[in-house]
């Protein structure tokens, strides 16, 4: 029987996108400090294509947890310890992950100490949220000593996903329209959402001759069409729902700038290196989940709020029903990655 460090390492990220891709930063580890060590990665069902084509990613489990939900895990559990894993990573605090780690059969089973079933691993980790720790960093610390140590700034281990080359074959037509701007103004929370009079404003003060690219999936299509109308903008393009993720960052990775919620685009940005520019309405940048590019620029109202943040993940209206965390930032902050006053890498916009 080989060794536990010579057999497979199966991580585990079931929840949403945003949370595969800054998954891959342990992928990004692990093939740099065990390149020899095969590699699988377990997703919800419809996060698969985000892993199409990663090099260092030997095979991509899928859970459909929307169809026969506990007859598919009770498949995974059969399936993993047939496989024979020397680890099993996961990076959640749901019971049904925990328990899929727990009875894995692995003789190294690693997990955040919150999760239900954490006492039957063999080492727990605790996961704190709002110090300023990036879930990048928190995550990599389910790895060992050496990856915390390398975590300690997440910009040195980023995530990373690999566009194939029909994903840049998709994005190319666009991108070879001069300089440009990408913007992707939904989100699944409300509160998490920059308003549509506020991207409209922003839209308004754009370099007039650059294309702008809405993007987002198929649900955001209306929204991303609506914007396109009302901007007055000839050169204003939904692709909301026509390009897929890889081809959506293939994108991204060549315009001048990205304008993102707190959202799963912010993350694509940092998984190809675009330059970002990151809208935080009811959350805050302190839970961790702020930009990793080289280029990225964080806009915060200024205006000092007792309510906010009012939640982890946001809500379906500002429990206020003000919602100023959001309308209380200006579009200059927003133009600041641009090149105007504050701007530079990695740095907040004024008064942020």
């Amino acid at each position: 029987m080989p060794s536990p460090a010579a057999r497979p390492v199966l991580l585990i990220q079931t929840a949403f996108i945003g949370d595969v891709i800054l998954a891959t930063a342990l992928v990004e580890y692990l093939a740099r400090h065990a390149p020899g060590t095969p590699v699988d990665v377990l997703v919800r069902r419809g996060n698969e294509g985000l892993l199409r084509g990663h090099p260092h990613i030997r095979q991509v489990l899928v859970w459909d947890k929307k169809h026969g939900k506990y007859a598919g895990l009770w498949q995974l559990v059969r399936q993993v310890r047939a496989a024979g894993y020397g680890r099993v990573v996961n990076l959640q605090r749901f019971a049904s992950t925990g328990f899929l780690t727990a009875f894995s059969g692995a003789p190294e089973r690693v997990g955040f100490a919150e999760n239900p079933f954490s006492r039957l691993f063999t080492r727990r980790v605790r996961h704190v949220i709002g110090d300023g720790t990036h879930e990048v960093t928190r995550n990599l610390a389910l790895l060992g000593p050496g990856a915390r140590a390398a975590g300690a700034d997440p910009a040195r281990v980023p995530p990373r996903l690999y566009p194939t080359a029909a994903d840049e074959a998709a994005a190319a037509p666009y991108a070879a329209r001069g300089p440009y701007v990408c913007l992707a103004p939904t989100s699944v929370w409300f509160t998490k959402q920059y308003p549509e009079s506020k991207w409209l404003e922003l839209l308004g003060a754009l370099p007039p001759g650059w294309p702008v690219y809405l993007l987002g999936g198929p649900p955001d299509a209306a929204a991303c069409d609506r914007l396109a109308v009302n901007s007055g903008r000839a050169n204003v393009v939904s692709l909301a729902g026509q390009l897929g993720l890889l081809a959506s960052a293939a994108l991204m990775r060549g315009a001048r700038m990205n304008y993102a919620n707190d959202s799963a685009p912010l993350h694509l940005c940092s998984a190809v290196g675009a330059p970002a520019t990151a809208v935080f309405c009811s959350t805050v940048p302190a839970f961790g989940f702020g930009p990793l590019s080289p280029a990225s620029f964080v806009v915060e109202t200024r205006e000092p709020l007792a309510c906010r943040p009012c939640g982890l993940h946001g809500h379906g209206a500002c429990p206020l029903g003000h919602f100023r965390c959001a309308y209380g930032i200006e579009t200059e902050q927003l133009l600041a990655g641009l090149g105007g006053p504050g701007g530079g890498p990695n740095a907040a916009a004024p008064g942020a």
